[in-house]
């Protein structure tokens, strides 16, 4: 097969990838009639259509995605492996992208980066805060972070963190002027701050558990809010009851300007992973941040928790 051929392939998959012939020209550095002729051209030697193209959208033909089911791999594992041979020579260096909730980057991950960037200074970084559940395969990231319970399957999983708990909180005058509950189920005749969902939509149930009883409660908001900061500065101003991550209330359960409650009724959950696909080729600075990664989240640990196959 010629040359031609094969950067003709690549375009092809690049399109198919993207969704989109913009995107896949300025991915190749190419204007985007000239990646229109290419892809034309490979369509008209092969006698079949595989692209469908609307003003809106492009998506792969049934021969198209035939095709580019069994091209990306391979151009994948040559890409990965030119890179994999150009870094036997060279400090590490390329980029790793990472989806997160903002919560993780805060907690885990910024502490991890900063030391990690000052050892390798040529590896781009980036970290896009974002609280639904991505297609990191999809949308080109090498690895998210999410809570275990979260997992997709079909991932190689890591834990960076210990397990975690839920801490139910209001300010003293608040629990001054309208009382403090003893069970969840009070909870209904309280004011309470919830957060909506940035997934499905919905509001987030507040789940108890003690001994073998377990409670989901849907609270009477009087506050609905899609941050955590708003939801602590609500409960610090006395407007309701707010279920967060214990770790982001501390400081202020401390000081005492917030008060816990139903603390026995809050357990331990699995912690924050950082996961990617089982066939994801690990680069020299992906490997190296994983490494990074699992120190700071196993630090009270001798051994290494190795990562595993969810």
């Amino acid at each position: 097969m010629s040359q031609e051929n094969f950067n003709d392939l690549y375009a092809f998959v690049c399109v198919a990838q993207e969704g989109s012939f913009t995107k896949a020209a300025a991915r190749l550095n190419i204007s985007q009639s000239a990646l229109s002729q290419t892809v034309r051209n490979l369509e008209q030697r092969m006698g079949i259509r595989l692209l469908s193209r609307t003003t809106r959208s492009v998506a792969t033909t049934h021969a198209g995605e035939r095709l580019f089911i069994k091209l990306a791999p391979l151009f994948e594992d040559v890409t990965q492996e030119l890179q994999d041979i150009g870094e036997l020579r060279d400090c590490p260096r390329g980029i790793i992208r990472i989806t997160t909730p903002e919560h993780a980057i805060d907690q885990v991950l910024w502490p991890v980066v900063k030391r990690f960037m000052d050892k390798y200074p040529d590896v781009t970084v980036e970290l896009n805060a974002d609280n639904r559940l991505v297609d990191i395969v999809g949308e080109r990231f090498d690895a998210g972070v999410r809570l275990g319970e979260m997992l997709a399957k079909d991932m190689v999983a890591m834990p960076i963190t210990p397990e975690l708990r839920i801490a139910v909180t209001a300010s003293a005058a608040y629990l001054a002027k309208h009382g403090t509950p003893s069970h969840p189920k009070e909870l209904m005749q309280h004011r309470c701050i919830n957060w909506r969902l940035p997934t499905a939509g919905g509001l987030l149930p507040w789940e108890f558990e003690r001994g073998s009883e377990k409670i989901n409660i849907r609270p009477n908001n009087s506050l609905i809010l899609n941050t955590s900061h708003a939801g602590i500065q609500a409960a610090l101003d006395g407007m309701g009851i707010f279920y967060t991550m214990e770790e982001k209330i501390v400081p202020y359960l401390n000081d005492g300007r917030l008060v816990r409650i139903l603390e026995d009724w809050c357990q331990p959950f699995p912690g924050f992973y950082l996961y990617y696909p089982s066939r994801h080729h690990r680069s020299q600075a992906f490997s190296l941040f994983l490494e990074e990664l699992r120190y700071r989240g196993n630090n009270a640990r001798s051994d290494p928790c190795p990562p595993q196959v969810m």
